[in-house]
């Protein structure tokens, strides 16, 4: 018995909790609740336990079907689901994208959305191209949305140069990819003012439940990111546009 007290009490001072994970998937296509089920049932890649649905195309519309999965997926007991906004930059006015994928996802039940940056369409001009960010940005601050970033090393490198720290600067988190099929950090190199990222899709173009999917991974809580995201970003926007209600943020 004296053995296993010490044992217990030694524990208590040098024992570390085991790590939660989390593995989740984004999504370009409409997803039945039936799927989702499907998804989340262990095996493979293992259950889901989060969802981030396209909300907005490439082609400079808002994404219904994408709008509808976000519903789906709540409706199947998926607790975090968020959704992306892969922005059109030929068709300019950034922050009416962004304003347009708010409204239709608004009273959804989603969390956040991550502004996908990635190779395409982008202009050769990375000062151009962080004015679009910016603005998608600040759009996003004024109508209260808790957003984050998707991109990768390589593209923030090529659209807006590996220093740009401006959404960093803002508390907006990074959802980063590379696909090692690891979920783990280990891998990633700082830039953008990152030192850290929160989200890796570590595995691309998969078939999972009859659907195209992406993995991705946390080491820990969506709850974390997301509080932590709206603290940093809702000062953001008091500060930058000197905003008395915060409302939009509630």
């Amino acid at each position: 018995m004296y053995a296993k007290l010490a044992l217990a009490i030694a524990c208590l001072s040098h024992c570390t909790a085991p790590t939660v994970a989390t593995v989740g998937v984004d999504v370009s296509q409409a997803v039945s609740e039936s799927v989702w089920e499907c998804l989340e049932t262990p095996g493979g890649q293992g259950a889901i336990e989060f969802a981030i649905p396209r909300v907005y195309k490439s082609g400079g519309s808002v994404d219904t079907t994408g709008v509808a999965s976000i519903g789906t997926a709540l409706s199947a007991g998926i607790k975090y689901v968020d959704g992306y906004v892969f922005p059109c930059v030929s068709c300019g006015d950034a922050a009416g994208q962004v304003s347009a994928a708010a409204a239709a996802v608004k009273g959804s039940g989603y969390g956040m959305l991550w502004y996908d940056i990635e190779s395409y369409n982008w202009g050769s001009s990375t000062s151009s191209n962080q004015a679009f960010v910016e603005e998608m940005i600040k759009e996003g601050l004024k109508l209260g949305v808790t957003a984050g970033i998707y991109t990768n090393y390589y593209n923030w490198q090529s659209i807006v140069g590996l220093d740009y720290d401006y959404p960093s600067s803002l508390g907006l988190p990074l959802w980063y990819a590379h696909y090692d099929n690891l979920p783990s950090f280990s891998d990633y190199t700082a830039f953008g003012g990152w030192s850290s990222p929160s989200i890796k899709q570590y595995e691309g173009d998969k078939s999972s439940c009859g659907i195209g999917v992406d993995y991705n991974w946390y080491p820990s809580s969506f709850d974390e990111v997301r509080e932590a995201a709206t603290k940093k970003q809702r000062t953001a926007a008091m500060e930058l546009f000197n905003m008395t209600d915060t409302s939009v943020w509630d």
